[in-house]
């Protein structure tokens, strides 16, 4: 029975070896007797062909996965993303090599739901102010009553996108009172039902929310879905999340639609540009709270995105594909099947 050959990205760990993220238990990995463990180290940003030659399976953080990172060897059988963004991984690429992109919709459903629900309640409490205010001594105290806080009983929460963060969302919400509405052309109807979500028209879900979370995947279809035009449907006293990818939105215009009171707030944890310079004039604005790509994390969702990485690659081992791929026509290619077959057998502990 042949080992699988396991690459991780070199971010995966610091310069003097230690673990970036000790949550992540590579343990499943390093002590299994058919698995062979490498690190693979980028090359401007870059994963290199070079030096995945001969390997079956990579663990990917930043770094990017393009056409020139496949090796010729024709080895590599997945490609497995640590959390659910993708688009650092040239998926029509993969496809076309016969190899799975995998991601971890397991690891970040609760974190990243949660991340949202932090926002909201940051935002419509006015958290930011009140803590300044506080700090202000009796000056500061005496200009409370100036920021009233937004209640939550019988507003209405937004969704853009009904998956699996977006299911999430609403599962924790559920406590709050609020109308349910989400816009997801590829929802689930009995799935929205169970929810108490009314699934509604794109404008509509920007003209009804007080509160418009964003959670669905980078792509050119969604890049600036939300746009100047979309955020002047959005009540005076509205708010936008963002926890997806800072691409969706257009920055620009959400700086203008702030600056001028378009809507209430914004609570951001994704940039258009990453990282975001220390001039973006949404920093200037008291009416937005920020995250540098790490509201979600956590040591429950590393160890949740590693548990996940982990699984994908011992499945592998044992000739079985792993959960989790995006480009699944890859899962019945002749080339995958045949790579896959040579583990066939090898159950592993």
């Amino acid at each position: 029975m042949p080992r699988l050959r396991v690459a991780l990205s070199g971010d995966f760990r610091n310069p003097d070896g230690s673990p970036t993220f000790p949550d992540f238990d590579l343990t499943p990995l390093l002590t299994d007797p058919g698995i062979e463990m490498v690190w693979v180290e980028p090359v401007d940003g870059v994963m290199p062909a070079a030096a995945l030659e001969g390997c079956h399976g990579l663990i990917l953080l930043a770094p990017r996965f393009l056409a020139r990172s496949i090796p010729s060897s024709g080895s590599l059988m997945a490609v497995a993303r640590f959390g659910v963004g993708y688009d650092n991984v040239d998926v029509s690429a993969c496809t076309e090599a016969g190899i799975a992109v995998v991601i971890t919709p397991s690891g970040v459903r609760r974190p990243v739901a949660v991340s949202v629900i932090t926002f909201m309640l940051a935002l419509t409490q006015k958290l930011l102010i009140k803590d300044r205010l506080a700090r202000g001594g009796p000056e500061g105290w005496a200009a409370r009553v100036d920021h009233m806080g937004t209640g939550l009983v019988g507003k209405t929460l937004g969704q853009l996108g009904l998956g699996n963060i977006g299911a999430e969302v609403f599962r924790l919400a559920a406590p709050f009172d609020m109308r349910f509405i989400a816009h997801d052309p590829y929802a689930d109807p009995e799935e929205a039902s169970r929810l108490g979500v009314e699934l509604v028209g794109l404008e509509d879900v920007f003209r009804r929310s007080d509160v418009l979370s964003v959670s669905i995947p980078l792509s050119e279809a969604t890049r600036h879905l939300v746009n100047a035009e979309r955020l002047a449907l959005m009540k005076p006293g509205a708010f936008l999340i963002n926890t997806a990818r800072g691409p969706i939105v257009d920055q620009r215009a959400l700086y203008e639609a702030l600056e001028g009171g378009v809507i209430a707030g914004a609570g951001l944890d994704v940039f258009e540009i990453e990282p975001a310079p220390a001039d973006e004039p949404l920093f200037r604005l008291d009416n937005v709270i920020t995250a540098p790509h790490a509201l979600c994390w956590t040591d429950e969702c590393f160890a949740g995105n590693g548990a996940a990485d982990v699984a994908a690659m011992k499945a592998l081992a044992a000739g079985k594909a792993p959960e989790g791929v995006v480009n699944r026509p890859v899962l019945d290619s002749p080339s995958f099947r045949e790579r896959l077959a040579a583990f066939a057998g090898g159950a592993r502990p």
